[in-house]
């Protein structure tokens, strides 16, 4: 009788889950959660890097020497990549973020500069703003209702990943237009794929650190933005 009673007085869980199952979902969640706060956090250091960036006529030194600004982009970008992926598990790796985007906030003043320098600037700016927000709340949606695992797909955005930086490093020195405008518009393709994978795999529990999630998914956002602007300030731009 007193096994029956202990029986019935089991708390039941609602979801039909075990414990650990239980325990594994509210991991998932609050790692999802810390994600999005984080990169919303991440969007102050990026603004402040591209006023900076503009103020102070980074666009100007980086215009006049393209192949060294491709060289301190990608020792400066891999550099700090590099050591927040080390220090991820702890304060710093927040900090390192966080300064990791403030960089490519100062990276992007040059875009953002030419961009203002039209008639239309501001608008063109707000678009691609409102554009990447769409694609991502889609992305994100998808990911976070479906139940499919998106897994697969990682090794094939990688692949195009690395085709579009080999094209569009070739590009900094070729400067064909056509070839810019292929490579923007294949990088927000893949990079929108990029959002769903890296999304989904939090989801999923295959990453399960805050700090690396929100670094995926901050890159995503930051190559769609930029990709989305410059095909807007091809076709939209107005300089009369």
């Amino acid at each position: 009788m007193n096994d029956d009673l202990n029986r019935n007085l089991q708390p039941a869980n609602p979801y039909g889950l075990g414990a650990g199952a239980s325990s594994s979902l509210l991991t998932r969640n609050r790692v999802l959660r810390n994600t999005y706060w984080l990169l919303a956090l991440s969007m102050i250091p990026t603004v402040l890097g591209a006023w900076a960036g503009i103020a102070f006529n980074v666009a100007g030194v980086m215009g006049a020497r393209p192949g060294m600004s491709a060289i301190v982009f990608l020792v400066g970008a891999f550099g700090l990549m590099f050591a927040i992926q080390k220090y991820k598990d702890s304060g710093i790796g927040v900090a390192l973020l966080l300064g990791f985007t403030f960089f490519m906030g100062v990276m992007l003043s040059r875009l953002l500069a030419f961009i203002l320098g039209m008639h239309n600037g501001v608008s063109l700016i707000t678009i691609a703003f409102g554009g990447t927000a769409i694609i991502f709340g889609a992305m994100a949606t998808i990911a976070t209702v479906s139940k499919r695992d998106f897994s697969s797909m990682g090794k094939w955005l990688l692949m195009g990943a690395v085709i579009i930086i080999v094209a569009a490093l070739a590009n900094i020195f070729l400067q064909v237009p056509a070839l810019m405008l292929t490579v923007s518009v294949l990088a927000i393709a893949i990079f929108s794929g990029f959002m769903l994978y890296d999304v989904n795999r939090v989801v999923n529990g295959g990453e399960t650190n805050y700090v690396s999630a929100t670094l995926a998914i901050y890159l995503d956002i930051y190559n769609v933005f930029t990709n989305l602007l410059a095909i807007l300030g091809i076709f939209g731009g107005n300089r009369n």
